[in-house]
Parts: structure tokens; C-alpha cells; sequence
């Protein structure tokens, strides 16, 4: 970063001392993340291979790093959200990174000739990790696991992440070691009120979703009750949905017209 706190921009990348440079950022950004050798080498070799490329002169090198580096994590089955980049990568926005993402693979696929690979993220990959953050007992991460496999059977109209982190606070709450939904959205990097929508989403599904080994059906219809007010989330179930977890899940809260 610059003198002034903004980020550097690539002048003449096609030197020595610009890519000894870009692989110290590299690996800075890495240790940040916790990311194993692999990842960092696998980053420098796709910096490499775009550092030459004229259109990439003018760009923001902080993004272009971070770039590098999530779609190494992802070519190396160790992927990470674009929002965890976006903590390391010394003030790039968001949508130059995103940019610079859609640039580099459209690079490499331009020198293979064929689409590139960038892996996928599978929530089992994130659970893992926001898991170990969070210090969770084992049952509990087992119970997560299986609580996320069977939200895929639902149409759940969120993205991977919120989806994690919302179950993570479900399971954690049904368990002797409760998690605050701050630790949560901490550990997670997904916001409080993403989570809070993401638990609306799945509250209908809950006493199919989280296992009968792990917490009773009553007992997930209690925690949902209790969730629904502390949440305070204020909305009229589906049709269907007071059968399968109670009539009082989420009160309607909305104020009868006055008569006139």
C-alpha cells in the first residue's frame, strides 16, 4: 500500500523485482489466511502467466494478488469466499478484485485454449473451517454436516455461505455450548442480519433438517420459537408451516387495519 493508505498499482510488471515483490505480498496475504505452501506457489505461478499481459499494467496489483490467490485456493481444493480475500487484500474493493478474477481466468484461458478449472466450493469445505474458528465439540460439527446435506433437498434461495453460517448458529444453540450470533458472524464473515434471513428461510424445514439424533422434534420447535424472538424476525409462515413447527413459530405482528 501506498504512503497515503491506497493501493498500489502495477507499473512494470514484467520485472525481477516486480514479481519478488508480488510473491512477498503473496505470501503475506496467504499467512494472513492461514494457507498452505501449495496455494502460495500455485498463486505465484498464475501471476506469472497474466503479469506480461499489457491490459494488466494499469491495474490494481493488491486486487490482482488477491485474485491470484482465490482462484489458487480454488484450482487447489481449498477454496475461500471472495469475502475472506477481501479481509487480506490491503484495501482493494471488492469489485476490482471481482474484476480482476473474471480477467485472470479469461487470461488463462486464453493461453490453454480451453476453459479453466477453478474448482467449487463445497460447504462441507467451509463447515470445517468455520467449525474449528468457533471450537466446536465434534457432535456438533457432525450434526452441522448433516443438518446442511439435507438442506440441499429444500429450494433454499441463499447463498452457500449464509446457508453454513445460519445452521452453525442452529446446531450450536441446540447444544450445551451456545454460540453467540456475533461469534458466529465473526467466525463465519457473514453478517448478523444475513443470518438472521437465512434462518427465516430455513426455520420451515428445520424439524427435517437437523437430525433426530442430535436434538428431539420438540425441541428444535421450542428453539425455533425462542430464535423467532430473539431474532426478532416478524413474518407469517408458509401455508403448512404452523403444522410442522408449531402454530406460534413466528407471530404475526402486523397491525389490523383500523375500522373506519
Amino acid at each position: 500500500m501506498g504512503d497515503d493508505g491506497s493501493s498500489t498499482v502495477i507499473s512494470k510488471p514484467n520485472s525481477d523485482q516486480s514479481f519478488i515483490s508480488a510473491s512477498e505480498t503473496i505470501a503475506i496475504m496467504s499467512d494472513r489466511l492461514g494457507l498452505v505452501a501449495a496455494i502460495k506457489d500455485r498463486a505465484n505461478e498464475i501471476f506469472k502467466k497474466v503479469e506480461n499481459q499489457k491490459s494488466s499494467s494499469a491495474r490494481n496489483q493488491d486486487a490482482i494478488l488477491a485474485a491470484c490467490l482465490y482462484i489458487a485456493c480454488r484450482q487447489e481444493d481449498k477454496p475461500r469466499t471472495v469475502k475472506e480475500i477481501l479481509s487480506i487484500a490491503n484495501g482493494a474493493p471488492k469489485k476490482e478484485i471481482v474484476r480482476a478474477i473474471d480477467y485472470i481466468q479469461k487470461q488463462l484461458e486464453l493461453e490453454m485454449g480451453q476453459l479453466v478449472e477453478t474448482g467449487t466450493i463445497h460447504a462441507g469445505d467451509l463447515l470445517i473451517r468455520f467449525c474449528s474458528n468457533l471450537g466446536m465439540a465434534n457432535q456438533t460439527v457432525k450434526a452441522a454436516q448433516v443438518s446442511i446435506q439435507k438442506s440441499e433437498e429444500f429450494n433454499i434461495r441463499r447463498s452457500l455461505v449464509s446457508i453454513v453460517a445460519a445452521i452453525i448458529y442452529i446446531v450450536t444453540q441446540l447444544s450445551d455450548d451456545k454460540k453467540p450470533l456475533k461469534d458466529v458472524a465473526r467466525a463465519t464473515g457473514v453478517a448478523e442480519g444475513t443470518i438472521r434471513k437465512s434462518y427465516k428461510d430455513l426455520y420451515p424445514h428445520l424439524t427435517k433438517i437437523i437430525p433426530t439424533w442430535y436434538a428431539q422434534e420438540d425441541d428444535v420447535k421450542n428453539l425455533c420459537i425462542k430464535l423467532t424472538m430473539m431474532l426478532k424476525i416478524h413474518s407469517k409462515p408458509e401455508i403448512g408451516v404452523g403444522d410442522r413447527l408449531g402454530s406460534s413459530l413466528v407471530p404475526d405482528i402486523t397491525p389490523s387495519p383500523s375500522k373506519p
